[in-house]
């Protein structure tokens, strides 16, 4: 039978649901990352913070959808998690499935990241702030690491280059280091034109940049993330 998902237009933004192992092998993170003060920009229904607070780690995740009542957020967010899955099956050919073994498999990790998320936004709604870039509401150096997935790049159809740069500046005013993953758009095809524009205009801001890459393996192109972080003042 004919998905009736089409790879190639992924409609309004996700709410994804993922999970601090997918976290972790995005963005190459240790074990002393993970004791970091770490802001989740968009949180959207990972359950990254509930795991890295469970395990003792101060974290906090920020996304506008955080302002909805949590009826309507909870029934949103289970949603969102069966049309993430449904969108990589309809274009399953693009993707690596090793990582998740199977599409059944990555539809487990979604439902369940987001039911993780669901219970501890309820139990601890403090570390779930309402907001979005490029205007986030912490103070400066809030944060060691503002971790950005599957926002920008992912979306280069619509977000430009500017805002992409403010996106950058903000988190990087939060946070001692910004890391930004997958540097592919939601179809696959790396944003190349859209990094380089980003990248040039970075310095001029002051901040320095490095692309480097991360062991997690899914849309086959997304093989590295972005390293932000401020020019030290000579």
């Amino acid at each position: 039978m004919t998905s009736p998902y089409d790879p190639d237009n992924i409609g309004d933004y996700l709410i994804s649901a993922r999970n601090l192992a997918e976290y972790s092998a995005f963005f190459a993170l240790t074990s002393d990352d993970r004791k970091k003060r770490i802001l989740d920009c968009p949180g959207g229904a990972t359950s990254v913070v509930a795991e890295l607070t469970t395990d003792g780690s101060d974290a906090i995740a920020v996304d506008p959808v955080y302002n909805q009542p949590a009826d309507t957020l909870s029934a949103r967010v289970m949603a969102e998690a069966e049309r993430a899955n449904a969108h990589a099956t309809a274009g399953s050919d693009r993707y690596d499935w090793t990582f998740y073994g199977s599409p059944a498999a990555h539809a487990d990790i979604r439902r369940k990241a987001a039911e993780r998320f669901i219970a501890h936004k309820a139990a601890e709604p403090e570390r779930y702030v309402a907001g979005g870039l490029p205007d986030l509401p912490f103070a400066d150096a809030s944060f060691d690491v503002a971790l950005c997935s599957h926002l920008l790049f992912t979306y280069a159809d619509r977000l430009d280059t500017d805002f992409h740069v403010s996106a950058l500046l903000e988190m990087a005013r939060v946070a001692r280091e910004v890391r930004v993953y997958p540097l592919v758009d939601y179809t696959g095809a790396p944003a190349e034109d859209l990094l380089r524009q980003v990248l040039a205009q970075l310095p001029e801001c002051g901040l320095a940049a490095e692309v480097q890459p991360v062991p997690y393996r899914f849309q086959k192109q997304a093989t590295d993330m972005l390293v932000v972080s401020r020019i030290a003042a000579q």
